[in-house]
């Protein structure tokens, strides 16, 4: 076995994995790499408008409400009692083929209503957020509004198609998918700054991209796969009142809680300390979110198999693979967290060396950026051992999460407004550090309940 080899062996690196990975170190490379043609195109006021704009469509959580993981997780556990017939045709009883469909039924009906609400919603919200607190320079952000808007709405669309294919256990296939995904939108961002597109930038890039994944789709096997699925007949249907919402409110509301704790904080630092320091942090969550990225995908990428393992009540093989990817998921986010420190900290030490830009003083100072760091570590444990549990079909992070998003909301706008982005900072890296004990409490306490061990 090559040197390589037993490396990614080591780390846990399937082809799953690989791909995901490697979608993420192309999102977190390119994310970088987009951090300078940020910094050379736009300006610091513009630069501000592009962050804040994402943190204000992340709203379409409202409306996703949890969705996307459930699908894949309840179509894992029907398709764990199934077999493969050919790479388009499931074989199996007709009982779990029928609900199977009856999911992708639900699925299409929930998106196609709930995204053109999403769209409506977006511009209301946008031209009264930017009307009142966007006035600073001769920015024009009404038409990329309007277009980014657009192409989150349709991306809300094809965004359950993704995780139903997942489910199916397609990861492999999906992650490539992704790849395909990640890499378009990143030469997309490039050129389109490039040639000037300014803030119509994040807009086209969601045009481009939910073109090829269609292309994609439309193209290959999945399309006659999903087909069949559509078309199986539906003697047996999953319940929505009685098996989805049960689960899905209390997702639904973990999720809605989590943007007053990841997506509040542009926003308030946009109408508080204006667009300048916004786009600071805007930067700066960049490229965390890209640490994140990266290293959740050692999880996540294992959920189509944990939902097979709860669904065959194989807990010791399921603990086993858990507990050696939650190791290497977090050793891999605490590498990059270092490297990414090591990397502004280089780049604010020969600043004139970099194209004349001043990229360093682009992200936040490294106070509150080091406050930030902490809870992404942390928050490397949380999302784990809540993905762990959400596997079992049940959300019993539902009072930790709106009591952490309650104390986050009440911390960002209270302390941006009294001390700013150091304000911020402190209060989120406090709120995540002393809600920790009750995460690895819920953990322990519901595994022993659910498993007996």
């Amino acid at each position: 076995m090559s040197l390589i080899k037993a490396f990614a062996l080591k780390l846990g690196i399937d082809k799953s994995i690989f791909f995901t990975s490697l979608a993420r170190v192309i999102q977190a490379v390119g994310g970088v790499v987009s951090i300078l043609f940020v910094a050379r195109y736009l300006t610091g006021i513009e630069q501000g408008f592009y962050y804040t704009f994402g943190s204000l469509v992340a709203i379409q959580i409202f409306f996703e409400l949890g969705l996307n993981g459930i699908i894949t997780q309840y179509v894992a556990h029907e398709t764990a009692h199934l077999q493969w017939k050919t790479s388009t045709e499931l074989t199996g009883e007709h009982k779990y083929l029928s609900r199977l469909s009856s999911l992708l039924h639900f699925c299409v009906k929930w998106y196609l209503c709930f995204a053109g609400i999403l769209l409506v919603t977006l511009i209301i919200v946008g031209f009264i957020f930017f009307g009142k607190y966007g006035t600073d320079g001769d920015v024009t952000w009404k038409l990329p509004w309007i277009l980014l808007a657009i192409g989150t709405a349709l991306n809300l669309l094809l965004a359950p198609v993704l995780a139903f294919i997942e489910g199916l256990g397609k990861v492999k296939e999906i992650a490539k998918i992704r790849l395909y995904q990640q890499c378009s939108s990143i030469l997309v961002v490039w050129g389109g700054l490039i040639l000037g597109a300014k803030l119509y930038v994040s807009g086209i890039n969601w045009i481009v991209v939910i073109l090829l994944v269609t292309s994609i789709l439309f193209f290959s096997d999945f399309r006659k796969l999903l087909l069949n699925i559509w078309n199986t007949s539906l003697t047996e249907k999953v319940n929505y009142r009685k098996e989805i919402f049960p689960y899905q409110w209390k997702i639904a509301l973990s999720w809605i809680s989590g943007y007053f704790i990841f997506q509040l904080f542009n926003p308030v630092l946009f109408a508080t300390e204006g667009a300048v320091v916004a786009g600071q942090m805007g930067m700066t969550l960049a490229a965390l979110n890209g640490i994140q990225s990266l290293s959740i995908s050692w999880m996540t990428t294992k959920v189509p198999l944990y939902s097979g393992l709860i669904a065959m009540k194989d807990y010791l093989q399921l603990d086993t693979i858990f507990n050696r990817t939650l190791k290497q998921s977090v050793f891999i986010n605490g590498v990059l967290l270092v490297l990414m420190f090591i990397i502004i900290w280089a780049i604010r030490h020969w600043h004139s060396f970099i194209g004349g830009m001043d990229l360093g003083n682009r992200f936040l100072p490294f106070a509150p950026m080091v406050l930030m760091m902490i809870p992404l570590f942390i928050n490397q444990f949380i999302s784990s051992w809540a993905t762990y549990l959400r596997c079992h079909k049940q959300e019993p992070f539902l009072g930790n999460s709106i009591c952490a998003g309650i104390a986050c909301c009440i911390s960002t706008v209270l302390l941006g407004k009294w001390f700013g982005v150091l304000g911020v900072t402190a209060g989120y890296c406090f709120i995540t550090i002393a809600f920790m004990p009750w995460g690895y409490w819920i953990y322990k306490t519901k595994k022993y309940e659910w498993h007996g061990r």
